[in-house]
């Protein structure tokens, strides 16, 4: 097959319009099943705006982040890329299609624009009613093009003439908006005609003004007023241009819109809108007039994202609906989800529904209490005519939703009537795996609708209840499976830019805890706020890590490297020894370890000091591998050296001469395996034997671990050669396992092992979730063990290929497309004998070894298939207990 270059990028954009730099770097993915394909020169072709088309020919083997050839961009210029390489003979590829990028405006003074507010409307108190803003302008003839540059002090949508603009929802996204102020490009040409034309925007509270925190938050953190950032830049054909732009031209009103907050939900009342308000032959009197402010001072933190938008994702329709006991409506949509329902109703005028939305039943009743302070229902008051609505300013995590209301003899919809709408920012799919095994295909399934509902603008914690925040120590948990499973780099950018904005506020050095930072302003948080956490503030180091080995873009670690080293130079507090000082830090160390209370999820097995520790040294190793990346030999120099030394002292504290580890615990063993903690490796060969014993005995292959251990307990395992003990703990089914809830019905992960008890009782803790992706990041071992895929150095350009088959899975695969294009391992165990085909990408290359090999086999491009004998191994690992447990039950579920 012939090489062909599947897609042409710019820096991490899912779409470069309006991107922040002048000179994007540029990448392309290959596709083909041509046998050892290298590129050895490339070409591009540029041309810029109106310009002529320029070929630059470049002899090099790189495709990924590569330097633009052309002069730079300037503000909101656009060009045209096509790109073609040329392997070894010379052969070149088809060109690839066109490809547009659009520079971004660049200068404060590209905007000409004003906030525009209108205060009477907001109460600072009280949930503010969304806010309605339009003006009327005149269009001169020959249009070329329309483009609208705009954001809010609130989260908008735009509407032209009565057509919406875009298909974003919830612009501007949420960031730390004292340091950064997303805004968004449109090209809004169509939308316009000669003569009269309006121009409208509602905006909402959103994260801006609206409730935010746990323990009942806070509100108006970013300020109390809701606003409106916007221009229209128009280009005619004769070259010449105009601005349209928030001014005191503009007037404003309220709508149907009566509230709408992100946790609560929305209230409309359809007989309140203004019909057409965005139409020139609206009628907008009685609407007032606006108050103008400066962009003096907004206008620097103005500035495009490298996230993609959120949009509407996906449509599920209800499979089912019943009354509860009590004889409640309830519409179940078959999976846990995040989003809204968009409904289809007519009735009386003035007829109220209510929409409560919940992600599990407890024992057939709605399951509010883990809202934890959500209302998390819309209500929608009807106008007589038919409706078809849904909410816009809120979302919801959510499996079923109880109806209150409905307008017919019987108070049920019809299915048709309700549908959920899946939300999230649109990031690509780019790993996939399956086994075997169907309940770890479900498993995995279940990991992916997680980071579904939670990669909403920020990596959050949760999607439902009154919380939803940017949690740092579970994206420090999840990181390489988020990188795996999704293109999330520019995502994640975007939200390490906020983390170092907030952690160095006021001279400081600490990561807070959730970022955006909204617990600051929150009173039973802000003594403790900035206090350092080992895990939560580690992910200043180890998520730009794990980006730059997803992506092998080393101007990430470049970004975050002065948040680096103010944690860990800084922020970490120490005792004498180098090692952490927690006396005065109280850790959250392996929360949620099973064994910890409902109500005191930090209580677990193993010491805070002891997890910190390890942390710590992990960290330093990682920043000696950064230092090294960034070509800084004395910075290599130093961490190289203090990570010695704490080796050395936490050997001394914690770890005996035979290789006990203090603690003694799934958790404790499993760290000191995973940061190589130990003098040698016959060390580490006893411990890993003694985590067997923990596992096989008193656990009886049951998980212990919580944040801090379970991330590598696989890993370790797998590192000193007991990777069958680890399928004997995936597989199995009681609580706590990770399949246990996958038995009970889930469809995402849980916050807790146990967050549905066995009884179909919700567990008794205060902070339960049905939908946290912390825990699944077992999927990360699951690609890369029983897949067998990792990156062999950053950026995918050489892969790993390692599978090791065990449990009872007979086949797998896994894919991942990657920065150079699809790269997959595909096995099956035929009787005696083991079968692996491999894709690899042109311009890469492939270790692969085999499961009864040590040798390795060097590999590229193309498709490979490797056989060899195969002994299963015993199955299953038998437990390790006296008959006084015999017939427990625990270990006959795999």
């Amino acid at each position: 097959m012939d090489v062909t270059i599947s897609e042409v990028t710019f820096e991490h954009y899912h779409a470069a319009v309006s991107i922040a730099e002048s000179a994007p770097r540029i990448s392309w993915r290959f596709a083909g099943d041509a046998h050892n394909w290298v590129q050895h020169l490339y070409q591009v072709t540029v041309s810029i705006g109106a310009g002529p088309e320029e070929t630059y020919r470049v002899q090099s083997a790189d495709s990924v982040l590569v330097p633009w050839p052309a002069r730079p961009l300037a503000s909101g210029e656009a060009a045209i890329v096509r790109v073609r390489a040329l392997g070894a003979g010379g052969t070149p590829t088809p060109w690839s299609a066109d490809h547009a990028v659009r520079a971004g405006l660049q200068r404060p003074g590209d905007w000409r624009c004003s906030l525009i507010e209108s205060p009477q409307y907001c109460t600072p108190e009280r949930p503010k009613r969304p806010i309605l803003f339009r003006r009327r302008f005149t269009l001169a003839p020959k249009l070329a093009t329309a483009l609208l540059y705009a954001t809010g002090h609130g989260v908008y949508e735009t509407s032209i003439n009565g057509r919406t603009v875009g298909d974003h929802v919830l612009d501007p996204g949420w960031s730390s908006y004292r340091h950064r102020l997303a805004y968004q490009m449109f090209d809004v040409t169509s939308h316009l005609r000669e003569g009269q034309n309006v121009i409208g925007a509602i905006v909402g509270e959103g994260w801006w003004a609206g409730r935010l925190g746990i323990h009942g938050g806070c509100r108006n953190i970013w300020g109390e007023n809701l606003g409106f950032i916007a221009q229209i830049i128009l280009t005619y054909a004769d070259g010449s241009t105009e601005y349209i732009v928030t001014d005191d031209k503009w007037s404003a009103h309220v709508g149907g819109i009566l509230v709408s907050e992100i946790y609560d939900g929305e209230v409309y009342d359809a007989r309140e809108e203004p019909l057409g308000w965005t139409r020139a032959d609206f009628n907008a009197d009685g609407w007032t007039a606006v108050t103008t402010s400066s962009l003096s001072e907004i206008a620097t933190i103005l500035t495009p994202s490298d996230a993609p938008p959120v949009r509407r994702m996906q449509e599920i329709s209800a499979v089912s609906i019943s009354r509860s006991p009590t004889g409640k409506v309830l519409v179940d949509f078959g999976q846990n989800l995040v989003g809204w329902i968009r409904v289809k109703v007519q009735g009386p005028e003035g007829h109220a529904i209510s929409f409560q939305h919940v992600e599990v039943l407890e024992h057939g009743e709605a399951g509010v209490r883990p809202l934890w302070g959500a209302k998390a229902r819309d209500t929608l008051i009807l106008s007589s005519q038919l409706e078809v609505w849904e909410p816009k300013f809120t979302y919801h995590g959510f499996r079923y939703v109880e109806v209150t209301g409905w307008p017919s003899h019987e108070g049920v919809p019809a299915l048709g009537d309700l549908t959920a709408i899946v939300t999230h920012t649109d990031m690509e799919r780019t790993g996939y795996f399956e086994c075997s095994e169907p309940l770890l295909n479900k498993l995995h399934e279940n990991i992916v609708w997680s980071m579904r509902g939670n990669f909403l603008s920020i990596p959050t914690d949760c999607p439902q209840r009154g919380e939803r925040l940017g949690w740092t120590g579970d994206i420090q948990a999840f990181g390489p499976a988020a990188t795996y499973l999704y293109r999330s780099t520019g995502l994640l950018k975007d939200w390490l830019r906020d983390l170092s904005s907030e952690q160095h506020e006021n001279g400081g050095t600490v990561p807070p805890l959730v970022v955006p930072d909204v617990l600051c302003k929150n009173p039973i948080f802000q003594s403790r706020a900035k206090k350092a956490q080992a895990i939560w503030g580690d992910v200043a180091i180890s998520l730009p890590w794990t980006l730059y080995s997803a992506s092998g873009d080393s101007r990430v670690l470049s970004q975050q490297y002065r948040s680096m080293q103010s944690w860990i130079d800084q922020g970490i507090p120490r005792k004498p020894n180098n090692l952490w000082d927690i006396s005065n830090h109280p850790q959250l160390a392996d929360w949620l370890d099973p064994s910890a209370p409902p109500d005191d999820p930090g209580n677990g097995l193993t010491d805070g000091e002891f997890v910190a520790n390890a942390f710590l040294i992990g960290m330093t190793n990682l920043m000696v591998k950064i230092s090294a990346a960034l070509d800084n030999p004395s910075d290599f120099r130093r961490y190289a050296a203090a990570e010695q030394a704490m080796r050395e002292e936490f050997q001394s504290e914690y770890i005996t001469r035979k290789g006990r580890v203090a603690g003694d615990t799934q958790t404790a063993i499993a760290l000191a395996i995973y940061f190589s903690l130990f003098a040698s490796t016959e060390l580490q060969q006893h411990a890993g034997e003694r985590l067997v014993e923990i596992i096989r005995g008193k656990a009886r292959f049951k998980i212990a671990t919580g944040f801090a251990g379970t991330p590598v307990l696989g890993h370790a395992l797998t590192a000193v050669g007991q990777t069958q003990i680890f399928y004997r703990m995936l597989l199995h089914r009681k609580n706590p396992s990770w399949l246990y809830p996958v038995m009970m019905g889930a469809t995402t992960v849980w916050e807790r092992w146990d967050s549905m008890l066995p009884d179909g009782s919700i567990n008794p803790g205060s902070m339960t979730s049905f939908n946290h992706y912390a825990l699944g990041s077992i999927a990360d071992w699951m690609h890369k063990v029983i897949g067998g895929l990792s990156a062999a150095e950053p950026g995918w350009r050489k892969v790993q290929v390692a599978p090791i088959p065990g449990g009872t899975l007979t086949s797998s695969k896994t894919s991942f497309n990657g920065p150079y294009g699809i790269v997959s391992s595909e096995w099956n165990i035929e009787g005696d004998e083991f079968v692996l085909q491999v894709k690899i990408p042109p311009n890469t290359s492939a270790t692969v070894q085999l499961p009864s090999a040590t040798a390795l086999q060097e590999i590229g491009s193309g498709t490979h298939t490797f056989r060899c004998t195969y002994a299963k191994p015993e199955w299953p690992p038998k437990p390790n207990y006296g008959a006084f447990y015999r017939n427990s039950g625990d270990d006959d579920d795999v």
